[in-house]
């Protein structure tokens, strides 16, 4: 029965540990944000560091916001070899 205790408690410190603090997987550190409303109800936030777009923030009317982002710092946002840009939700924070 300790034993099995033990197992859940560190399967929760070990769920606890990840989730990277809520911060964004590229550095948008003194990023220049400027925020527009779509006729739908949408907003949308854009992330720039020395006029280089880092990431995108999309706040649907319905629905729960999602991101997406410039890995690799090229001012063009992440794409697979198809031409489809992946996009990240926030599953849960702390």
């Amino acid at each position: 029965m300790k034993i099995l205790l033990l197992a859940a408690v560190l399967a929760l410190a070990g769920c606890a540990s990840t989730g990277g603090g809520g911060m964004p997987p590229v550095d948008v550190s003194g990023a220049d944000v400027s925020r527009r409303s779509l006729d739908n109800g949408d907003t949308i936030e854009e992330y720039r560091v020395s006029g280089q777009l880092r990431m995108v923030k999309v706040t649907p009317a319905r629905g729960a916001p999602y991101y997406m982002y410039d890995g690799n710092g090229d001012g063009k946002l992440d794409s697979n070899r198809d031409g489809v840009s992946p996009v990240y939700w926030k599953l849960y924070s702390w």
